[in-house]
């Protein structure tokens, strides 16, 4: 299984900026956020939330995105839920319900969204997202609700790897005057990370295997000068793992902190970052 690609990338390309090397290291305690969400009659007791985007809304008020598997809605049974907190520090933020579900009509696999990643650029907010088969783009101005962005079919997908091989897990980065998205996918039941670039965020370049292979199963930390290589069966860029699963990075008020999911898969906990020495 490869880690989530937003932790996994964002981290690598801030580590090499400072010598000598640092890696990323959990603060003191986790406090909990979100939990298992009360879907009403999509409602199962194997759903699970798992990966998720946590960002600040134009009000100021945190958003928490989660897409929650395992529900009773129809096709591959996923879905984003939606929590509010005032604060970044505060526990146990308020549900606010079902914040998306997948459209057939607009070219998204039945019950297929997966992992939205939001991107703050100038006043606008854009979210990607995967549909099981496609990564797909979303924009909003308040930070909470979003429009999806049809392509000229009338469809939401931007770009794939091709039917079956469920092109997921966006994370976009912008590295001098383009905008970098990291994504997974599954060629031939093999998982790698993979990525394109672009100017407006909208018409991507073609693909590039930005890493495969490496330690599985885990969050796995990468330190790279190049922001499109990463290491394919090269582990010579990885400086350390860490214990979580699906986490994110989020920088408040110059303190960087990590969300990541509840072992047991059953909500999302938040802790604070700091970097040490290797």
């Amino acid at each position: 299984m490869i880690a989530r690609v937003a932790a996994l990338l964002l981290l690598g390309i801030t580590a090499q900026a400072a010598e000598p090397v640092l890696v990323p290291q959990i603060q003191g305690e986790w406090w909990q956020v979100a939990g298992d969400p009360d879907l009403g009659k999509l409602t199962t007791p194997k759903q699970q939330p798992v990966d998720f985007a946590i960002w600040q809304a134009a009000d100021g008020a945190w958003q928490l995105w989660s897409c929650i598997r395992g529900t009773a809605c129809r096709g591959r049974t996923r879905l984003f839920y939606r929590w509010q907190g005032a604060r970044l520090t505060d526990r146990d933020w308020a549900p606010m319900g079902i914040a998306m579900q997948a459209d057939p009509g607009f070219g998204e696999t039945s019950g297929g969204l997966q992992a939205p990643f939001v991107l703050k650029v100038n006043r606008e907010y854009f979210m990607f997202y995967g549909d099981w088969e496609n990564i797909c783009l979303a924009r909003g101005v308040d930070g909470k609700t979003f429009a999806r962005q049809l392509g000229e079919a009338g469809k939401s997908g931007m770009f794939s790897e091709g039917p079956g091989n469920n092109t997921r897990d966006p994370m976009v980065l912008r590295v001098g005057s383009l905008y970098h998205v990291y994504y997974t996918a599954y060629p031939n039941q093999q998982g790698a990370v993979y990525a394109r670039t672009s100017r407006n965020l909208r018409d991507w370049s073609a693909w590039r295997m930005a890493a495969f292979g490496g330690a599985k199963a885990r969050t796995s930390v990468y330190r790279s000068k190049d922001p499109l290589k990463f290491g394919v069966n090269d582990d010579r860029y990885l400086v350390c793992t860490l214990p979580v699963a699906a986490p994110e990075i989020i920088e408040h008020e110059g303190q960087l902190y990590m969300a990541a999911l509840l072992p047991s898969l059953k909500g999302i906990q938040i802790a604070r970052l700091r970097w040490d020495k290797l």
